[in-house]
């Protein structure tokens, strides 16, 4: 099958949603697919081996340029490529990072418009060269928020197109509320073109289809997977040279819940037991994060805590096994309603149980596996009465992190991901 897979880069940061692609991507050309997986607005950022198309579309510099400036909608398409060179798009995302969405509301906008939009020109290069130079079978979105391309693709192609559901509320969510209707009205009417959506979890398609007014019966749920090669096995006993301890894996932001989980630990500290358990932490910080990871560990001071907490670095994938291998259990509470929840696959497939809150994702995917435990949403008390009764029996957290290993191996890996996604794409290149 020859599938066009058009996935967004994040502005330089290790995203949930660029790694998920990548991760089926390089699934499907395994097993002999023509899978290409071609980035837009800037590179995409991953710990495993990227098999992401060299060329970026709609470079963030250009999108940028041509919505600010009429003079750029009309530039040559040859100098327009200056601006798209991965390496000055992964230099200036350094800095765009820091845009948040509340601030992007026009562009947005812009976007979703297509050939109506500013940036109708990126738009006309994407088409023509999957037209000219690909001929794809089937076409793919990462999210639908890139949906203002997919009127003038169906048009031209006639090709099937599904978008992936995997977190597109979350940025809506953050633009101003007269912004978030008008692109959500936009989604719906580019839509039209859309004959089908994969989704990553139960939850998310029955919100997503109440939330963007999509038909429920074209969402096809396919859980995501884990390239499973450096990840660890069973569960083992806590060595006894270090404490029990407590990780976090995620991006380092408010919405993953990280004070959350520092609050529950400071309740926790208190506990008769509880005197010499550690916490540590690990995933993406970007810069304009620092103030806010700044003020975790302050309070941690406050309460004499800093010394039991540790965050580390852990830019490659060795180092993120290293440090799943390093804990006893996770917890990542988020505030927002997780529609994948990557961090506890990789957390399962290392043999460590999980304790999360009951929302999102995460009771489907914990009943699937009964690797952890489910807690009150936004508590850190009961969040730290979840953590607790983990520590404290030894033989609770080996049969979780056990049974969460097994649903990994057997369940929740690449090639069930890419061989649920082709039978989804088959049912509608045969339709």
């Amino acid at each position: 099958m020859k599938i066009a897979m058009i996935t967004a880069g994040a502005a330089g940061m290790y995203c949930g949603s660029c790694m998920h692609d990548n991760t089926l991507a390089a699934e499907l050309i395994r097993e002999g697919h023509e899978a290409l997986l071609i980035p837009t607005y800037t590179p995409i950022s991953t710990d495993e081996a990227d098999v992401s198309y060299p060329r970026v579309f709609f470079g963030g510099i250009n999108v940028y340029l041509q919505h600010k400036s009429w003079l750029f909608r009309h530039t040559p398409w040859l100098i327009d490529r200056l601006w798209d060179i991965p390496r000055l798009l992964r230099w200036v995302s350094r800095f765009a990072v820091r845009t948040q969405a509340e601030q992007l509301g026009d562009l947005t906008l812009s976007m979703l418009d297509g050939t109506h939009g500013k940036q109708r020109k990126e738009v006309e290069k994407l088409v023509h060269w999957l037209q000219t130079e690909v001929r794809p079978e089937i076409i793919t979105l990462t999210n639908v928020l890139l949906s203002g391309v997919v009127p003038e693709l169906k048009a031209r192609l006639g090709v099937p197109i599904l978008a992936t559901l995997q977190g597109d509320d979350i940025f809506l969510e953050a633009l101003p509320d007269n912004d978030r209707r008008a692109a959500i009205a936009r989604i719906q009417e580019n839509c039209r073109s859309i004959d089908g959506y994969l989704v990553t979890s139960r939850y998310y398609a029955d919100f997503m289809a109440d939330y963007l007014g999509l038909p429920r019966q074209q969402m096809h749920v396919v859980y995501p997977g884990l390239n499973l090669e450096g990840h660890g096995s069973k569960a083992s006993a806590t060595p006894k040279d270090r404490p029990l301890t407590i990780g976090y894996f995620a991006r380092i932001c408010p919405e993953k819940g990280l004070h959350l989980l520092i609050d529950a630990y400071r309740l926790l500290a208190q506990r008769p037991g509880m005197e010499t358990v550690r916490l540590k932490i690990s995933g993406w910080l970007g810069e304009y994060r620092r103030a806010y990871l700044h003020e975790q560990f302050d309070k941690l001071r406050r309460d004499g805590l800093a010394d039991r907490v540790e965050y580390v670095d852990s830019p490659r994938h060795a180092d993120k096994v290293r440090f799943l291998q390093s804990i006893d259990v996770l917890s990542v509470p988020t505030v927002y309603r997780e529609p994948k929840g990557l961090y506890l696959l990789e957390a399962w497939a290392n043999g460590v149980p999980v304790v999360q809150p009951g929302h999102g994702s995460f009771p489907e995917l914990i009943e699937a596996t009964q690797g952890g435990l489910l807690v009150a949403p936004n508590s850190p008390t009961a969040l730290a009465d979840g953590l607790e009764r983990l520590l404290r029996d030894a033989d609770l957290r080996r049969t979780m992190g056990q049974r969460g290993n097994e649903a990994v191996r057997t369940r929740f890996h690449a090639a069930q991901m890419a061989k649920e996604t082709i039978a989804v794409l088959q049912q509608y290149l045969l339709a």
